[in-house]
């Protein structure tokens, strides 16, 4: 599992996710990305499970690129406790993911590879997402 080795603190208020992602909107490490097209929590069971799917599928030819990190600890309480008695204890790390967000990336392979390993991978995930390809800046065309 992903997690943080230190934090500076233990625990953190929730948070908001308003907006798009100004950061990490771009594929820049592979030729085929995968991007949320909504707000959520990813965690990092969920990523794993991402990076399981996509690797199988390019039968580990290529390089499978993970390009959020869970780095926002999530507090919980057990089941049937009363109110009261402080915030309870840190139970999993997730990564806040805001729309244009490229999660994975995928290089390395043919393109229609990558495009079916994503889109595999894309069911695993709680967000509606969508594949894009690498944007060549002088030319403006798809690299790949």
């Amino acid at each position: 599992m992903l997690m943080p080795k230190r934090m500076k603190y233990r625990k953190q208020f929730r948070g908001r996710m308003k907006g798009k992602a100004t950061r990490g909107n771009k594929v820049d490490f592979g030729d085929v990305g995968l991007m949320a097209l909504e707000p959520a929590w990813i965690n990092s069971r969920q990523i794993e499970t991402v990076r399981r799917t996509v690797t199988r599928h390019l039968k580990r030819r290529g390089k499978v690129y993970i390009r959020i990190f869970p780095d926002k600890p999530v507090t919980a309480k057990a089941a049937e406790t009363r109110m009261g008695k402080g915030k309870g204890s840190v139970d999993r790390y997730v990564a806040v993911v805001k729309p244009g967000r490229i999660m994975f990336e995928v290089g390395g392979v043919e393109k229609e590879v990558a495009v079916e390993g994503l889109r595999r991978a894309s069911y695993k995930l709680p967000v509606k997402t969508k594949i894009v390809h690498r944007i060549d800046p002088i030319t403006g065309q798809e690299t790949g």
